[in-house]
């Protein structure tokens, strides 16, 4: 869903009622910068928007199944973002116990449930726990369809059709995002990597970096940098090879800027 958060009449009085079973009072504020999020989900509003998604969907999958469909027809579900922290009063949802959401590179703007059916390639009710990224869809439906892999275009994409047989690569894969913009969440310009359980996030405008465990710590609170210089260190490098091999581009201070005009 996204905002404007518009009622789903045909469910929202369903879940006011129940967040008037639920709560007393209004949600506590967490902010990251000025952008600030809810502690809970607790807006009937925004849950009537899920439930319109969550019956949509299953209107789809009934008109595969109508149309005898189904049984041929990967489905991908997924978000391509966390849920939207914002200045002033606080974003729509919340991403705990992840950090942030929308906008930024903590894991409450980047670390998203992916949902796959995949009819003779999936077990129902599988899971994989192995980090993916949405530039993995192209290569995947290339495989799926019996086409050639095209590794010149889908870049630093790779196919899941080993994952989705629940044959997971025994290597782990380094993941890495280059965002160098402003983001109305109050995020600045940064990059990031992760390298098994570890990541590192860079801040371009304060030349910052912070380390992080995500298996002893997902939610990103207890900054490694200063007890592990030396992995710091080595996931800066990298993330900057990445980034040069790809010639990505990084933000510049405008020479005509004049501030107050």
């Amino acid at each position: 869903v996204h905002t404007p958060i518009q009622a789903y009449r045909k469910r929202v009085g369903h879940f006011e009622e129940k967040a008037t079973a639920m709560f007393d009072g209004p949600a506590d504020v967490l902010a990251e910068r000025r952008g600030k999020s809810r502690t809970r989900q607790d807006r009937p509003d925004y849950a009537s928007m899920v439930a319109a998604v969550d019956d949509s969907v299953g209107a789809i999958l009934k008109s595969l199944e109508d149309l005898a469909l189904a049984d041929n027809t990967v489905v991908f579900f997924f978000s391509d973002n966390g849920g939207l922290c914002t200045v002033g009063n606080p974003g729509p949802t919340t991403n705990l116990p992840l950090r942030s959401g929308k906008g930024w590179l903590y894991e409450g703007g980047i670390r998203e449930p992916l949902l796959v059916r995949a009819p003779g390639l999936t077990r129902p009710g599988s899971i994989c726990r192995a980090p993916v990224v949405s530039m993995d869809f192209f290569p995947t439906m290339l495989e799926l369809a019996g086409l050639p892999l095209r590794p010149e275009l889908h870049a630093d994409g790779q196919s899941l059709v080993p994952f989705l047989r629940g044959r997971a690569p025994v290597v782990e894969r380094t993941l890495c995002w280059h965002y160098p913009h402003y983001h109305g969440s109050t995020w600045t310009p940064g990059a990031a990597i992760r390298d098994g359980d570890w990541k590192l996030i860079e801040f371009y405008e304060f030349d910052e970096v912070e380390l992080y465990n995500l298996h002893d710590d997902p939610g990103e609170r207890d900054e490694l940098g200063a007890t592990n210089p030396a992995k710091r260190d080595e996931l800066r490098a990298r993330l900057r090879r990445w980034q040069e091999r790809l010639g990505a581009r990084m933000p510049a201070l405008n020479p005509g800027f004049a501030p107050g005009s």
